[in-house]
């Protein structure tokens, strides 16, 4: 059945929007429209940007005991509604109900009972140095554009929201238009949390539209957007005039260093890193580097695990991926994997066209590249896609001087049973985040990248953070 979802989340109210704009929202496992939205005008975001900033001083100087009931109100609100939203996810972006469920809409609430517990023991104000009076204040930075992706859609949503609430700023969130059911629920929560007029707002649109209107506002205080290094770009631009705060968390091709020394899980580990989420993730690692003594193993390895990953539609119980999220999204990975065999990379697993059981929909083969080179198309774009690229290695000093060769530096991965040797590497490798042996981050580490992987930090403290000024005040008594 057909959603129609035009109105936006303005003021603590659902408003129509000033002209129709319609957009149909396409499920990517049946290719049919299962939504329909409208995309904002500039009418529409000034309305937006006004409710925000004219609720700005009340919500900043809220007591924290005040936001933290509604805080909970909101964790409260949203466990009750988690296969909801993860039904939502599925819909709009094709993630398999049982992640869409156990990964895609658990994210949120993990995001939010962190940021609850971080912003209770965040100090927003102490001294430097009491003798001389010297005292530190962090303050709001005042009225943000939150600018959200499609690929995790509301893992990114409480990602920003949540940090920006605890910080006492307010702001208007403008999720993918591709994706924008699960946002257009978490509004739902938000007023039914009870959280005050024009503190949250959501306005629907696209980059050209509400995007660039939003990081170009004069009276926007700082932009935070995930996306494509593209996007980011662009935004960085539009943003320049008015001097304010960009927060990026941009693209990455992060690299798998795979020693001989690696436990027996560890390619099998990495090649599913990839293809989980229909691999479009940002951290993904997919530029797996074996040392040249097991290569040949690591190779036959990947091909196993990509014929035995299940491609299905979203709609059904299992641990198969889904399709990809669009038309666009599939014909650009179907490209880059035509360019992959043109430019010589040995294709073993997967390849063009849907598979073979799947007559429509967005679905792509896992694929797996040996033989790949730092110089490849496929090595150096990020692709968004379940597609492995292989890389072989001899030396140590030559699988770093691999991984950093490229624009990105978001997460890379080490597998070695040697701590000395993991260490002395993770140290090397310019990237935000380094994964060794398959263990996780804990839920408040820093999120986020160097060089064209962005700038800033989502998560935990540093999360909070990202949303504050920091005022020195002397002569404190």
């Amino acid at each position: 059945m057909m959603e129609e979802k035009r109105d936006f989340y303005i003021d603590g109210s659902w408003v129509k929007p000033s002209k129709r704009n319609d957009l149909e929202v396409i499920d990517p496992s049946t290719e049919e429209v299962c939504a329909v939205i409208s995309l904002g005008s500039e009418s529409d975001t000034n309305l937006a940007v006004e409710a925000a900033n004219n609720s700005f001083l009340s919500w900043w100087k809220m007591p924290k005991n005040k936001k933290l009931e509604l805080l909970n109100n909101l964790l409260n609100i949203y466990i009750s509604q988690s296969s909801k939203m993860a039904d939502a996810i599925s819909k709009e972006m094709g993630a398999p109900k049982d992640w869409s469920l156990n990964q895609q809409s658990q994210s949120g609430e993990d995001h939010i009972k962190t940021f609850i517990n971080k912003y209770k023991e965040f100090e927003f104000e102490n001294y430097l140095d009491k003798e001389k009076g010297n005292y530190i204040s962090y303050e709001p930075i005042g009225v943000c554009a939150l600018i959200t992706p499609w690929n995790w859609p509301i893992n990114q949503i409480a990602l920003k929201v949540l940090p920006a609430l605890a910080a006492g700023c307010t702001m208007i969130l403008k999720p993918s238009e591709i994706a924008p059911l699960s946002a257009l629920l978490f509004a739902e929560m938000i007023h039914e949390a009870g959280f005050p007029k024009g503190v949250f707002n959501l306005v629907n649109g696209d980059g050209p539209g509400v995007g660039t209107q939003l990081s170009s506002h004069p009276n926007i205080d700082m932009v935070s957007f995930t996306g494509s290094t593209r996007a980011g770009k662009l935004i960085t631009k539009n943003a320049a005039d008015t001097i304010k705060r960009v927060s990026l968390e941009l693209g990455g091709k992060g690299a798998n260093i795979v020693f001989a020394d690696a436990d027996e899980k560890a390619v099998r580990r990495g090649v599913r890193r990839v293809f989980n989420n229909s691999g479009q993730s940002c951290n993904a690692p997919t530029r797996l580097l074996v040392e040249k003594s097991i290569y040949e193993r690591a190779v036959k390895e990947a091909i196993d695990v990509a014929e035995n990953t299940e491609v299905n539609i979203a709609n059904k119980d299992g641990n198969h991926i889904g399709p990809v999220v669009s038309k666009i999204q599939y014909e650009k990975i179907q490209t880059l994997i035509k360019k992959g065999v043109e430019e010589g990379a040995k294709l073993v697993a997967g390849g063009l066209d849907r598979p073979s059981h799947l007559n429509k929909g967005y679905f792509i083969k896992p694929t797996v590249f040996a033989d790949v080179n730092n110089e490849m198309t496929i090595a150096k774009e990020e692709i968004f896609g379940p597609v492995v690229s292989i890389i072989p290695f001899s030396t140590e000093e030559e699988a770093i001087k691999i991984s950093n060769d490229t624009n990105y530096g978001l997460t890379n991965y080490i597998q070695t049973k040697n701590t000395d040797k993991a260490q002395r590497i993770a140290r090397q490798l310019r990237s935000g985040m380094v994964e060794i042996n398959g263990i996780g981050f804990a839920d408040d580490s820093p999120f986020g990248g160097y060089k064209q992987s962005g700038n800033g930090r989502e998560g935990g403290k540093w999360g909070i953070e990202e949303f504050l000024e920091v005022k020195s005040i002397s002569g404190w008594e």
